[in-house]
């Protein structure tokens, strides 16, 4: 799966993720990964 990690250690993540930050954060949370990966990848292919 993603980077080698099976089912159960995302069940696991997502579990934890969902208990520390709650369900109103999680959506900003993604987002900011995503924009965070979205500008590494840019910087990756201009340079």
């Amino acid at each position: 799966m993603l980077g080698g990690m099976g089912t159960t250690e995302l069940v696991f993540l997502s579990a934890f993720l969902l208990i520390f930050f709650g369900g109103k954060k999680l959506p900003e949370l993604a987002r900011g990964i995503g924009d965070s990966v979205r500008e590494f990848r840019r910087a990756v292919k201009e340079a």
